[in-house]
């Protein structure tokens, strides 16, 4: 903005010394143009003066010389009588023959060339004006009267002119200049405060603003400035908002999101569809969606929208890396104002656990049916052969009515562990935290379990970094958890083996470890093992009388305390 405060000030002064000139010339001449007229006037009335005293004197050979040198002084002119042929008959000045002859032919040439005033230079360098008029006598030309003085008189008046204007225009100059460099600063920097806000404003910085400091044409400019600047802050901040709540919603919607535009290149994938298809934005975006999406299913499904301009919801099952999973995919088309396609987007929501969910279900329903059917049905078959005569023969009747005692605990404890299963799994599911010794209830717990161990002559033992290890959680169900694990270890393992339970102090966390001898896991049960009537050797569990429902209690118990559990497991080992 210097640059153009300089360039209009040096405009502004360039004109201003342009028009300063010409209005000096111009007034210089008219100046000259009137010292001139009114030099002339006063020629002109000495000359009718000096022609009347000629006349009154009795003509022109009448006047003596000394008679023009006291005119000539009293009208500070020089005087100059001639005949009509321009001799001199008498002069107020001082000639030799040589200026007299020559001031004689210039005088000649004036009369017969030049009427009028003229301008003719002596012969000793220097110039003479002079006026001039004819003596008339009787009406009739008796010679010529002429009146002259030096130039250099003029000359010097016309000096003066041009001193006294040139001085005038100078001081009119700088004082314009002054003027001009106030001027141009008073009205040039609200022009480069808005200019510089301007240029703020097409940078993006919205937070810029003019000083006002009249309310003149650039005042109101720069106001205007303000408030321009000040909406296109509050657009932009309410579209920063709305871009920000946009995209706290496309990438947190919980669902995998893919935008195509009309010409069929994506424009946008989601951070849940990334997640859930382990892409990279790059390999997806301005590509064409059928070169980088694998699944032929979506493919097609993108190809129907595009086709039919209709929403399309389906269920698809894709292979992820080694996975397959459920998604249920909507796909809707963009139409904006007047009917414009703008593209597809889709919509992926991963139901992949809700499947399982409806498969454990299904699954449930199917094991709970078949080990309520088992004892159901033996008890329904001895009671039958009971009725039918066997409770005569009171060998056969004690046989079958401990088999009927034998089912019926286990149909009872069946329903015990749906019972706790459900009530653990409940949402309001509460535990009684108190603090307690863990190695007590680990005794406690191996106490009970002593006589199947012995049964099977297994050595079951609890080992501990110290005597005393505290704990604060629920008694009743942590009993019920190491029970569990014990139990199962002492089933699954054979004759003549061995049950160790160690437990590791390490502070802010206490590793609780039940290993056994037994037949072992395979690396690929060992992830089910935690689900409801999953059994490893289920021959063996059902004739145990287990249900398949212990682990899962474990798994749920120990979860409510914050805690996690694991497996280690080779089948022959243990």
């Amino acid at each position: 903005m210097k640059k153009f405060r300089t360039s209009l000030l040096i405009t502004l002064v360039t004109l201003i010394i342009a028009v300063l000139i010409g209005l000096g010339i111009l007034l210089g001449q008219l100046f000259k143009s009137y010292y001139l007229q009114l030099f002339n006037e006063h020629l002109k009335k000495d000359s009718n003066f000096i022609s009347y005293y000629v006349n009154d004197h009795g003509g022109l050979y009448s006047i003596k010389r000394d008679e023009l040198v006291t005119i000539s002084k009293m009208l500070d002119v020089r005087v100059t009588l001639t005949n009509l042929n321009g001799k001199i008959i008498a002069d107020s000045g001082n000639l030799n023959k040589y200026d007299i002859s020559n001031l004689e032919g210039k005088i000649y040439e004036v009369v017969k060339k030049h009427p009028g005033v003229e301008r003719v230079e002596e012969g000793n360098g220097y110039d003479l004006y002079f006026y001039w008029k004819p003596i008339l006598k009787n009406d009739k030309k008796e010679g010529y009267l002429f009146l002259s003085t030096k130039t250099s008189e003029l000359k010097e008046a016309y000096s003066q002119i041009w001193w006294i204007l040139s001085i005038s225009l100078g001081i009119a100059l700088i004082a314009i200049i002054f003027l001009g460099v106030q001027i141009t600063s008073r009205y040039t920097r609200p022009i480069e405060a808005a200019t510089n806000v301007a240029i703020e404003l097409s940078k993006g910085n919205y937070r810029a603003r003019a000083t006002v400091e009249r309310m003149d044409i650039a005042g109101m400019l720069n106001s205007s400035i303000n408030v321009l600047a000040r909406n296109l802050q509050e657009m932009v901040n309410s579209q920063e908002i709305q871009q920000d709540r946009l995209s706290v919603l496309i990438e947190n919607i919980g669902a995998g999101l893919i935008l195509i535009e009309a010409r069929g290149y994506i424009n946008l994938i989601n951070k849940g569809y990334k997640e859930i298809f382990r892409v990279e934005p790059t390999e997806y975006i301005n590509k064409l969606y059928y070169e980088v999406i694998e699944h032929q299913e979506v493919r097609e499904l993108v190809e129907e929208i595009f086709k039919t301009e209709q929403k399309v919801s389906k269920q698809v099952l894709l292979p992820i890396s080694i996975e397959r999973r459920f998604f249920d995919v909507y796909g809707v088309p963009i139409i904006g104002t007047d009917n414009v396609w703008k593209g597809v987007l889709l919509v992926f929501h991963d139901i992949t656990e809700l499947k399982k969910l409806e498969q454990m279900r299904k699954d449930f329903v199917a094991n709970v049916s078949h080990e309520l059917k088992t004892p159901v049905t033996s008890i329904k078959g001895f009671s039958e052969t009971l009725l039918d005569g066997a409770m005569n023969d009171s060998e056969a009747l004690s046989v079958f009515l401990q088999i009927i005692l034998k089912e019926s605990d286990r149909l009872q404890t069946l329903i015990q562990d749906l019972l706790d299963l459900s009530k653990i799994e409940q949402h309001g599911f509460q535990l009684n935290l108190n603090e307690f010794d863990l190695m007590v209830i680990l005794k406690e717990s191996i106490a009970m379990l002593e006589y199947k161990a012995v049964e099977k002559n297994i050595r079951l033992s609890l080992n501990g970094d110290n005597e005393t290890v505290m704990l604060k959680g629920d008694i009743y169900r942590l009993k019920q958890v190491f029970i569990n694990l014990i139990a199962n270890a002492i089933t699954y393992t054979p004759v003549d083996g061995a049950v160790i339970v160690t437990v590791q102090d390490a502070g802010d966390k206490i590793h609780v470890k039940v290993r056994d001898t037994g037949i072992g896991i395979e690396s690929e049960e060992i992830p089910r093992i935690f689900e409801r009537f999953y059994r490893v050797d289920r021959a063996r569990s059902r004739n145990s009388g287990g249900t398949g429902l212990g682990l899962a209690i474990v798994k749920h118990l120990v979860e409510a305390h914050h805690g996690t559990i694991s497996v280690t497991s080779e089948v022959g080992k243990g």
